[in-house]
């Protein structure tokens, strides 16, 4: 599982055998596009472990070819992110906004990748 970012869902290990090391049986989603792995390595191998952020930004625009403007904690804009793949979250998005609501996103970012994860809705803009 090289220079992914996965939720590990599943372990499960074999006794040592014949064969030398017992193995471990993982089975991951990645978390930035749900597709499902599985893997199995020796016990006596060591795996990484990314660090994944959760951030939350006030959205402020969304353009027409698909980029956020998003408001930072420091009050700067984060201009760089398009709108999801998941086509749920993209409809409830592009409709509080468009309704007037002030809407919260949070973004999950790892190994130089981010995604927008999930919204808040805060209440109507004043």
């Amino acid at each position: 599982m090289d220079l992914m970012c996965f939720r590990v869902v599943e372990v499960s290990t074999s006794k040592t055998g014949k064969h030398g090391h017992a193995k471990c049986h993982f089975v991951a989603i990645d978390i930035f596009t749900a597709k499902k792995l599985e893997d199995i390595v020796p016990s006596s191998h060591n795996c990484d472990v990314p660090h994944v952020n959760r951030t939350d930004y006030q959205l402020i625009d969304i353009s027409e070819d698909g980029f956020l403007s998003l408001l930072t904690e420091n009050g700067n804009t984060k201009d760089d992110l398009k709108l999801p793949t998941d086509e749920n979250l993209v409809t409830q998005i592009k409709d509080g906004f468009a309704e007037g609501k002030d809407l919260v996103l949070t973004v999950m970012s790892a190994m130089g990748e981010e995604q927008i994860c999930a919204l808040k809705d805060i209440g109507p803009k004043n």
